[in-house]
């Protein structure tokens, strides 16, 4: 941790295609080995299968299912007395869209379908429907933190 001043976030300049923010995170976490073309063909890909499967806009359910992931509350463990305690936080708005990207690429991974285009569209319909792997992974973090209210006085 840095004892001068906080690291300042840099901004994400917005995809070209779409002039999103969201979708050039959404990029850049996608991105392997530093192919970012490769990486954005991923995403434009995935949003167009969105936008096949569903007959609405692409880019609103892609928004839809990454909003239906974020997560409010996560625990943290906080050392006290010799005794280690899951301590509830809520999640900062950066961190929230970084966790649900995150684990939206992490359970697209481990699916069956063909190209990860594909693996990524499946499990982003399926989220945009409050299902799916990646929406149990948020329900099982709020139930750890709900689980662990009672140690919210040891947060600082």
């Amino acid at each position: 941790m840095a004892r001068r001043r906080k690291a300042e976030r840099r901004e994400t300049p917005p995809d070209p295609k779409y002039k999103s923010q969201l979708v050039a995170e959404f990029v850049n976490c996608v991105l392997r080995e530093g192919k970012k073309r490769k990486a954005e063909g991923i995403a434009y890909r995935c949003i167009d299968i969105l936008a096949e499967k569903t007959k609405q806009d692409g880019l609103a359910v892609f928004k839809k299912a990454i909003n239906n992931v974020k997560p409010i509350l996560e625990v943290k463990s906080r050392r006290v007395g010799g005794a280690t305690y899951q301590v509830p936080i809520e999640v900062t708005p950066g961190r929230r869209t970084a966790l649900a990207i995150r684990w939206i690429i992490t359970y697209a991974h481990g699916r069956k379908e063909q190209s990860m285009a594909e693996k990524l569209a499946a499990e982003m319909l399926q989220a945009s429907n409050n299902e799916g792997a990646s929406i149990k992974k948020r329900e099982d973090t709020h139930r750890m933190a709900e689980a662990n209210k009672a140690f919210a006085h040891f947060r600082w």
